[in-house]
């Protein structure tokens, strides 16, 4: 029997990173195609499946991680959409659109939503049964899983713009997220650090004063996490998180704000196995695609 072939696609703020893989994740076929918009991206997405099936054999399904906000309701008629996303271009775009001529199922879900999944398979999620998994990069995602599925209300969590306690005097910027200001976004994603600095967190070598301060915003979500999710476990990854220094800074900031309120074997001391980067590092993304692609093979 051919293996079935699944079509992947981990779509960022960038870039897209498409593949091919057999069903137990081995990449037969990759690229990647510069995010800009749907009229030049689109086009080379759907030239390197058809390329790729025709050297590999027939794409069975798709699996999708996401930048967003996007519709991730299997049951809404604009299922795979692109809503409110600040990315010119983007809004209404579909990835139906593009990958609907193949004819075999898709299944869509947000860029941390898969990358969480792919760190909950094969990476530093193992043994979870809640998983939280943040990026703090470009911009801040944020998925939870249960029993690795994504959860959601009407839509999938938007973690990165709740509003953070913000001392203007001890950091007069006034934030850069086009619909809040100041939210979590706003003020710790690394288009906010360059703004307010003028460089990344690395770039500026690690300066101990500007990590408390960017871990501290940070360290807002990671409390919220643990109260409204209780998980086994946070992940921060993303450009940001690569910052020397900056999940020590983390984890102390966390500590202290939780300040022993949580008793529980997971919050060790120091929260060392607690709070974690990604296993998978820049492939957790790319493997969560394939794992969603491998679900809607059923």
């Amino acid at each position: 029997m051919t293996d079935q072939l699944i079509g992947a696609i981990e779509a960022g703020g960038t870039k897209f990173v498409a593949a091919v893989a057999r069903r137990d994740g081995t990449i037969v076929a990759e690229t990647r195609i510069p995010t800009e918009t749907p009229a030049t991206c689109f086009p080379a997405l759907g030239t390197f499946f058809r390329d790729a099936a025709k050297g590999h054999g027939t794409i069975a399904a798709f699996g999708i991680a996401s930048f967003g906000p996007i519709d991730i309701d299997p049951a809404s008629p604009a299922y795979g959409t692109f809503t409110t996303t600040p990315k010119p271009g983007w809004s209404g775009a579909r990835f139906q659109d593009v990958l609907g001529q193949f004819g075999v199922p898709i299944v869509v879900d947000t860029d941390v939503n898969g990358a969480a999944l792919g760190e909950w398979e094969s990476g530093a999620g193992r043994g979870c049964t809640t998983l939280a998994y943040t990026t703090i990069g470009t911009g801040v995602g944020c998925g939870v899983l249960r029993g690795g599925k994504s959860l959601m209300g009407f839509s999938h969590y938007e973690g990165g713009h709740i509003g953070v306690a913000h001392d203007h005097a001890a950091d007069p910027y006034a934030g850069f997220c086009p619909f809040h200001g100041d939210c979590l976004e706003g003020l710790a994603a690394g288009p906010a650090i360059k703004a307010r600095w003028g460089q990344s967190l690395t770039d500026l070598g690690s300066p101990p004063d500007k990590l408390a301060l960017i871990a501290d915003y940070v360290a807002q979500l990671a409390v919220n996490l643990v109260l409204l999710h209780m998980p086994d476990r946070l992940i921060f990854g993303g450009g940001v998180m690569k910052t020397p220094g900056l999940v020590e800074a983390l984890r102390a900031a966390t500590e202290r704000r939780l300040a022993g309120y949580i008793q529980a074997p997971q919050l060790d001391p120091g929260l060392v196995k607690y709070i974690v980067t990604p296993g998978l590092g820049d492939e957790a993304g790319i493997t969560g695609a394939i794992a969603l692609g491998r679900r809607a093979l059923g």
